[in-house]
């Protein structure tokens, strides 16, 4: 499995910082990937990917792993990784 391990600094605090994701979340969901959530962490989970979401007062951390499906699909991890980051960093205002 590809790891894309990404982790965005914050000023928003945790609860701030969990309704800012949501976008993050839904774009997600676009893929079949869905988060289960447990307070400031959620598990991420899907046919070609799993992962999670943690999030602190002043950081945000994504791990995705890849699995075979998705490299199968020709699925580009820098790729992805980018994709991530900027949307994260979009839904933090820091982009």
């Amino acid at each position: 499995m590809a790891d894309i391990n990404i982790t965005e600094s914050h000023s928003l605090g945790a609860a701030e910082a969990r309704k800012k994701i949501a976008d993050f979340e839904e774009m997600m969901a676009k893929y079949g990937v869905k988060a289960s959530w447990s307070g400031n962490s959620a598990k991420l989970k899907g046919m070609a990917a799993k992962g999670s979401i943690d999030i602190t007062d002043d950081a945000v951390q994504v791990i995705v792993k890849l699995g075979m499906m998705a490299k199968a699909a020709g699925v580009d991890p820098a790729k992805l990784e980018n994709s991530i980051r900027k949307r994260i960093r979009a839904a933090f205002g820091s982009e």
